[in-house]
């Protein structure tokens, strides 16, 4: 991200003031208003840009064998933009690694990728030690479904529920219920006459 001189003098004074807290002119605000606002547009287009790199990745992914300087440099820039390789990507650097270029990335890319997984199971490692707020499970007994409708006991004079067997899926519609025939009128007879 680059500033103009104008952009550099206001994060400067805004940067003075912020260590040195005194009253602002009504002009210095609007200049850090405007500011902050130029550095929150630059992030939002950073943002979009990454997006489109990323799906044009993801084509030349998939168009491969054909596209394979266009991926491996795709692959080049988004992984010096902090990208990390996912299991389709070195799928595919393994499917080309007979070229040097896609062999060296492979290696880098499973060196990234093992440090991302390590990452993420030492992320969840240090949430299961946190204690996590408890909300109640909705899709389990317990939760929201129980409150709607107890379950009432059986009587004896009542029989259980028919069990499908387990190795038989259950029938479509159009077996259980098959399509209407339209009636078809009988054929009308001529008189001779």
């Amino acid at each position: 991200m680059a500033f103009s001189a104008d952009e550099l003098r206001v994060l400067r004074r805004a940067l003075a003031i912020a260590l040195h807290p005194m009253p602002l002119p009504d002009d210095d605000v609007q200049d850090c208003l405007r500011l902050a606002g130029a550095v929150d547009e630059a992030v939002g287009e950073a943002g979009r840009l990454r997006t489109f790199l990323l799906a044009d990745l993801v084509r030349y992914r998939n168009a491969l064998p054909g596209s394979v300087s266009g991926y491996l440099e795709l692959l080049q820039d988004a992984l010096a933009g902090g990208y990390d390789p996912g299991p389709d990507d070195l799928a595919a650097l393994r499917a080309l690694r007979h070229r040097p270029v896609a062999a060296a990335l492979l290696e880098r890319c499973q060196v990234l990728a093992e440090r991302s997984v390590r990452a993420r199971l030492a992320g969840r490692a240090v949430a299961a030690k946190a204690p996590a707020p408890r909300s109640r499970l909705l899709a389990l007994p317990g939760g929201r479904a129980a409150d709607a409708e107890p379950e009432r006991p059986r009587t004896p004079a009542e029989p259980a529920r028919p069990t499908r067997p387990a190795g038989r899926p259950a029938p479509k519609p159009s077996e259980v219920f098959p399509p209407r025939r339209r009636p078809v009128p009988p054929p009308q007879q001529r008189a001779a006459g």
